[in-house]
This record gives structure tokens, C-alpha cells and sequence, in this order.
């Protein structure tokens, strides 16, 4: 079992590799809801499927259980408020007061996202402090002149 220290240790050490910001989305049962994240990952292109981590504590993961369906909203330079007020604990309701949204393909889509994908749930597996979704990608769309959101050493920031 790891100690506090190396937990500690652990998040320096990966915190230098660079990743960028999503906003993960879904429609529960109580409206739209979302969680913050940098574990998102590209797993295959045929058939078209993208891995997401869930902490097992977020209100996020169970409405994405039932609603089997979530979206991937890649966030732009610039969107770091936006990135901290879906990294809190608010209430989902509050979270979506910071930004407008469109209902596309069935997930709430954010406005200004620098890209977004739809997904339909195909597998959750259990790993530890969080849950690993995979999804089928059945909608996506990206501004092609747009700039990243990066995390990197437990900061927002960009490429520049």
C-alpha cells in the first residue's frame, strides 16, 4: 500500500508529463453534471474508442452508469476558471451556471470547448482510487484554429 509519501511523490513525478484539460459531461437523473480531468486517452481507431478515468468518489461516474452515454469536452487556452469550477465539489447544478451548453447526440456539450466527443459507455472497469470508462466515439467535432489547455507540474497553461 502506498504511504502518503509516495502518493505525494507519485503526483510530482507524473505531473511532469504534460497533458491537456476535459471536461467530462453526461445527463443524470437530477439535469447535466461533469468532472474535470486530465486522464483521458485515445485507445483504438477501428472501432473509434476513448478511455476516461473516474474518481470512484465523483457524483459524475454514477450518472454516467445509468445514462451510459458522456461527452469529452476538450478545453481551450484560457479555460483554466472553467476547469477549476468542475474540479470542485459544487453541486452539479452550480457548475453548469459557469458556462452555456447545448444537448448534442444526448450529452451536454460545452460552449467554447476547443473540441468535444460524444460516447456511448461500452465498459467500466475498476483500478484502484477512480473507474476507467471506455467509450465509443459516435460524435465529434473540433475548432481546427484553436489553442490547448496543458496541465503540467500542477498548473494550467499553454504551449507558449
Amino acid at each position: 500500500m502506498a504511504t502518503a509519501t509516495d502518493t505525494l511523490r507519485y503526483r510530482q513525478v507524473i505531473g511532469h508529463f504534460p497533458t491537456g484539460v476535459a471536461i467530462v459531461t453526461c445527463n443524470g437523473p437530477d439535469g447535466p453534471t461533469g468532472l474535470t480531468t486530465n486522464a483521458i486517452a485515445s485507445v483504438s481507431l477501428e472501432p473509434l474508442l476513448l478511455l476516461v478515468c473516474f474518481d470512484n468518489t465523483s457524483r459524475t461516474l454514477p450518472a454516467v452508469r445509468q445514462s451510459r452515454r458522456f461527452a469529452v469536452n476538450v478545453l481551450r487556452a484560457g479555460q483554466d476558471d472553467l476547469a477549476r469550477v468542475f474540479a470542485s465539489k459544487r453541486v452539479a447544478r452550480q457548475k453548469f451556471d459557469a458556462v452555456t451548453h447545448m444537448d448534442a447526440h444526448g450529452v451536454p456539450v460545452l460552449d467554447g470547448a476547443l473540441a468535444w466527443l460524444a460516447c456511448d459507455l461500452t465498459e467500466l472497469h475498476a483500478a484502484g482510487d477512480h473507474t476507467i470508462g471506455i467509450g465509443a466515439v459516435t460524435h465529434m467535432d473540433a475548432d481546427p484554429g484553436g489553442e490547448p489547455l496543458v496541465w503540467f507540474r500542477g498548473a494550467y497553461g499553454t504551449f507558449a
